[in-house]
């Protein structure tokens, strides 16, 4: 079924057609001006959706900085573009020479693509990533990435009714046709099931982790005092058990340092756990509280005003994103799986989770999506990554 306009979309650009000047492309340098147009055009476009729900502006602009340890093994350029002085849409070209170097392949990305409904606009900013990709010797263009698999990653195509929750993106209905005007087709498909929490799991699940138990297998919660040591059993593991997986990147130290940064003020220790065979960790379950429930509020601005809203509603927030999730390749189908969930189980409970999110999944991921399915989740969204050959 053809999908319908957003309610919420502005005026195509085509209407006014006559009245615009030319379309013009503009490569955002450091100047503060252009990382500000770069940055405040998704609030103009989605001024009137309700689902959007931004991060927070002081933290949007550092990720395009080197202080970003994506940037210390890639070439990120952005683009806006503009006509006259209204800056309309936006794009970025991502070279990664770690994808290149574990692929072995001539792959490059693009991401942090926003424009108004116009297929003019997508055509010109695209044409621009196209031609940096080539110039570089690369044939094919994945995205979007917002930067990697291991970040923001899909454009959302199904399930526009839902916002979406912590560290997934979003988008207007409109973006699909925009970049199949391009020339993009799909890719891979990433799966988002939603699961109504209940108070017992399926029986199912206890009693295969009672297996793992006698296996000798043991899960610990982390600790935050020790959240960098728990963090890298967590790459260790993710490392392993991603390592086979479609456009899969590894994790680097610095990388993981950053997020251990990011996810210190909001992770709750009794709803992520590590599973240990002996002593090497073999698996990670982790729940993210729904932070975006306190984004929606801040809406990208910190403000004394902004900060107690924040800290009145934070204990509000009733849902999760089961965001890490992995088992090592040959510990898998023991009981592990059950055994995490187990543990994490008795965490939501306390913290009063009504709702989680199992994201992403890859479409063709069938044993996770059987896990998802097995306690009820239900598949609610669909993100698409995109792709395009080079000439």
């Amino acid at each position: 079924m053809p999908l319908k306009r957003s309610v919420n979309s502005l005026p195509l650009f085509d209407e006014t057609l006559k009245e615009k000047p030319q379309i013009k492309i503009y490569e955002v340098t450091n100047d503060r001006r252009g990382i500000d147009e770069f940055i405040n055009l998704p609030f103009v476009i989605y001024k009137r959706d309700k689902h959007f729900c931004p991060r927070l502006i002081r933290d949007q602009k550092r990720q395009f900085t080197p202080e970003n340890p994506f940037y210390s093994h890639s070439k990120v350029r952005l683009y806006i573009a503009k006509q006259g002085n209204e800056t309309i849409g936006r794009i970025a070209s991502i070279i990664n020479y770690n994808h290149l170097k574990y692929h072995n392949d001539k792959t490059g990305f693009f991401g942090f693509f926003e424009s108004y409904e116009d297929h003019r606009i997508s055509r010109e900013l695209f044409k621009k990533v196209e031609e940096d990709l080539s110039n570089e010797g690369l044939d094919k263009m994945i995205g979007p990435m917002n930067f990697s698999t291991n970040a923001e990653c899909g454009l959302l195509v199904d399930g526009f009714t839902e916002p979406p929750m912590i560290m997934m993106p979003y988008n207007l209905s409109y973006y699909e046709s925009l970049l199949i005007s391009s020339g993009l087709k799909k890719a891979k498909d990433l799966f988002a099931f939603l699961y109504i929490l209940q108070d017992t799991l399926p029986e199912k699940v206890y009693r295969v982790s009672e297996i793992a138990k006698r296996r000798g297998a043991r899960v610990r919660l982390i600790n935050k005092k020790n959240l960098s040591s728990d963090m890298k059993a967590f790459q260790y593991v993710y490392n392993k058990a991603w390592s086979n997986n479609w456009c899969f990147v590894p994790i680097i130290d610095e990388e993981l340092s950053e997020s251990i940064k990011e996810l210190k003020m909001i992770i709750k220790e009794d709803i992520v756990a590590i599973a240990f065979m002996g002593d090497e960790p073999v698996g990670f379950l982790g729940v993210i509280s729904d932070f975006n429930q306190i984004l929606k509020i801040l809406m990208g601005r910190l403000n004394p005003l902004n900060i107690i809203r924040a800290l009145i509603n934070i204990k509000r927030i009733n849902q999760g994103r089961l965001l890490l999730f992995g088992i090592i390749p040959e510990f898998r189908n023991k009981g592990i799986e059950a055994l995490l969930f187990c543990e994490v189980h008795k965490g939501l409970l306390k913290h009063k989770i009504k709702k989680i999110e199992f994201s992403w999944i890859l479409e063709d991921n069938l044993p996770t999506i059987k896990i998802a399915e097995l306690f009820g989740g239900v598949l609610y969204k669909k993100y698409r990554i995109f792709q395009k050959e080079l000439k």
